[in-house]
């Protein structure tokens, strides 16, 4: 794997997804976006996985595009600014589609496209000190590739606002919007990520994954007679099945479920 990024294994259920950059604050440019497309879909084909938590090292969690690498497009044709923006776009869209839930950890500066990596998490935990921006408008460019995937997590109005005037905000107010779940000191970054960690895993690894991709599938739909069947279907599917009938029979006899992990 590309020395860009770094991934470990701190436990068979678990992978840790860390950008390793942190002499240029983890700016991503094409072989980090590689990397990364690369990886999660290495880890989507995982079965035995039930979490990833995507971090980075040093200071920063992402300061947006890599100078260099930005350099080099302000030569680009529009077919080349096409093809170079696509391999972005379909970067967020594999790691939005992993089927395993996903955990934040932000710190530092999490800038431009950044913000579009820390959108893509399910649960999103950040430092109090951590700061965010949408700063492609102060070059005279949009957040374009990362946009669907803002939106959804800080909100349309907020979004509308960040967008436009490419201010900083800080984790104290993403997490007032929505975007950030939980807030951490730098000294309990780490605990709280691993108790969530410990959560996840707690949890029926399949019902895990079809829960994510409910809120994918059902949200801001209209609830028609088509929705309210479909959901109906998939609740009478995973009762029947062998980790639906395993988790209500723990619970009614009072012991652990099977797919608990060895301690």
């Amino acid at each position: 794997m590309s020395n860009v990024i770094d991934v470990t294994r701190p436990k068979p259920h678990v992978a840790k997804v860390w950008l390793n950059r942190p002499d240029v604050r983890n700016a991503f440019n094409d072989d980090v976006i590689a990397a990364l497309t690369a990886t999660f879909t290495e880890l989507a084909q995982d079965e035995s996985l039930r979490v990833v938590v995507l971090g980075a090292h040093g200071k920063a969690f992402c300061a947006g595009a890599d100078l260099n690498w930005m350099k080099t497009m302000a030569g680009y044709s529009w077919d080349q600014n096409r093809a170079d923006a696509q391999q972005l776009a379909d970067m967020l869209w594999t790691l939005d589609q992993c089927p395993v839930p996903v955990v934040g950890r932000i710190q530092g500066d999490c800038y431009a496209g950044g913000m579009g990596l820390a959108a893509i998490c399910d649960v999103l935990v950040a430092v109090e000190g951590a700061t965010f921006c949408l700063s492609e408008a102060r070059l005279g460019l949009l957040p374009a590739t990362i946009s669907p995937y803002v939106a959804r997590a800080l909100g349309v109005q907020a979004s509308r606002r960040y967008m436009v005037t490419a201010e900083r905000f800080s984790a104290v107010r993403a997490h007032a919007l929505g975007m950030v779940h939980e807030l951490a000191t730098p000294e309990t970054l780490d605990a709280k990520v691993d108790e969530l960690v410990a959560t996840l895993v707690a949890n029926g690894p399949k019902a895990a994954r079809e829960c994510k991709r409910l809120v994918r599938d059902v949200g801001g739909q209209p609830i028609t007679e088509a929705l309210r069947s479909e959901t109906a279907r998939r609740i009478a599917d995973v009762r029947a099945s062998d980790e639906g009938r395993e988790g209500l029979q723990s619970f009614l006899q009072k012991r652990p479920p099977g797919w608990l992990p060895a301690a």
